[in-house]
């Protein structure tokens, strides 16, 4: 028996055990299949004895009767009560086939609701551990299903699924460590070299230019090293969903200061921004930390990766009534990208090509910190390649509605 049907019930429809091959409407069906074969044989051996038992009545009741004068008479007598035996006891046995075969059926059906009941019963333990599984995520893998209950194949697998989640929260917690230690470790031998390139470079007397040229590239080299252990440090905080400093924010507001901070890169860039639409009902609840850091990395992410010449559109708006749902919308120009590829951005060190990786400032984090953060924020990134070139992101959160906003 499988339990490959058990992965597919979602919804109301799973919950109520109606989806169409499902393990409860299986059970039901091997039920009802095993009472009615069950039945058949009954009703079968049920007539076979009946047949025997009419073939074997050849005494007809004599009690009270005068018997005729002459044998023939007498065996005329006999012959005739033996068929009207025979003829009562084929009636007799065909109404009671009739009824077993009538109350077969009312069996049937009564057997397929109790079948359906009796699965239900015997499959709720699953479609709870199935439905509590789907609720755990990266973010919560401390949560457990915790299945009470005797010593049986159910609560085997709960336990194996409890100490798989265990291992799991083990390795990514290992994994989160690891990167902030390493980020954080790192920070000193950085900060080091800076000092020796500040030293070398405050001597008395005249420094060489090769001298001073290496030290540009190598403070480059380390500024860039720096933003990727920033970058290292704020993923795997937010891949963990540590909120130290929730506030209810404006997205516009975040939107409006990203640019307004960049206004000189834009400049250098030759860039224009063509359209700035910001809604100020736009407010949402989270990290101050991490939230302005995604919309920062957008904004970067369009003005790093932008044409010459090209253009930026920024739309910031609230959908729904009541808190519903804002959006962060940033379109860029640029080369026209493979939407198949486009998704990859979103994972670390993943870019599309050498056309963006020729300006040296990007971490290959940018927008992979924006994805965790958003998910951290229980919202959804897109990310959509534009027909005319470049790209068109989507940050996507739950709106906290602007009453009481600071």
């Amino acid at each position: 028996m499988t339990w490959g049907p058990l992965r597919r019930l979602t919804g109301p429809a799973a919950r109520l055990g109606l989806r169409h091959g499902s393990a409860r409407t299986r059970f039901t069906a091997l039920y009802v299949t095993l009472f009615l074969l069950s039945g058949t044989a009954l009703l079968a051996i049920a007539a076979v004895v009946a047949s025997g038992g009419s073939r074997d009545s050849r005494t007809a009741p004599g009690g009270g009767t005068a018997l005729p004068a002459t044998a023939a008479q007498a065996r005329g007598r006999i012959d005739d009560l033996e068929r009207q035996l025979a003829g009562a006891h084929d009636t007799q046995t065909r109404q009671i086939l009739l009824g077993c075969a009538i109350a077969l059926g009312v069996m049937l059906v009564i057997s397929a609701a109790l079948g359906w009941f009796v699965a239900g019963r015997v499959l709720r333990p699953l479609r709870v551990m199935t439905a509590a599984t789907r609720r755990i995520t990266a973010d919560n893998l401390h949560e457990r299903l915790a299945v009470d209950g005797p010593d049986d194949e159910v609560k085997d697998l709960a336990d194996t699924i409890d100490d798989l989640l265990g291992r799991l929260e083990d390795s990514f917690d290992a994994q989160r460590l690891f990167v902030a230690n390493a980020s954080h470790e790192l920070r000193t031998p950085l900060t080091t070299m800076r000092a020796s390139l500040d030293v070398a470079l405050a001597k008395p007397g005249p420094v060489p230019g090769t001298t001073a040229t290496l030290a540009a590239r190598m403070r480059t080299e380390l500024d860039q090293v720096d933003r990727l252990l920033e970058g290292l440090l704020v993923l795997a905080r937010s891949r963990h969903g540590e909120f130290t400093d929730p506030a209810r924010l404006a997205l516009g507001r975040l939107a409006h200061t990203a640019l307004t901070a960049r206004a000189e890169d834009i400049a250098a860039g030759g860039l224009t921004v063509r359209e700035t639409r910001i809604d100020d009902s736009a407010w949402v609840h989270g990290s101050r930390t991490l939230l302005r850091r995604a919309v920062d990395n957008v904004i970067d992410n369009a003005v790093v990766h932008n044409g010459p010449g090209g253009s930026i559109a920024v739309t910031v708006r609230a959908e729904g009534g009541g808190p519903g749902t804002v959006s962060l919308v940033v379109e860029s120009d640029g080369p026209v990208l493979d939407q198949r590829r486009v998704a990859d951005l979103a994972q670390p060190f993943r870019r599309l090509g050498g056309d963006r990786t020729g300006t040296g400032r990007g971490s290959g984090l940018g927008l992979s910190i924006v994805a965790a953060v958003v998910r951290a924020h229980h919202g959804t990134l897109d990310l959509r390649a534009r027909p005319a070139g470049g790209l068109r992101v989507t940050l996507t959160l739950p709106g906290a509605g602007a009453e009481g906003a600071p």
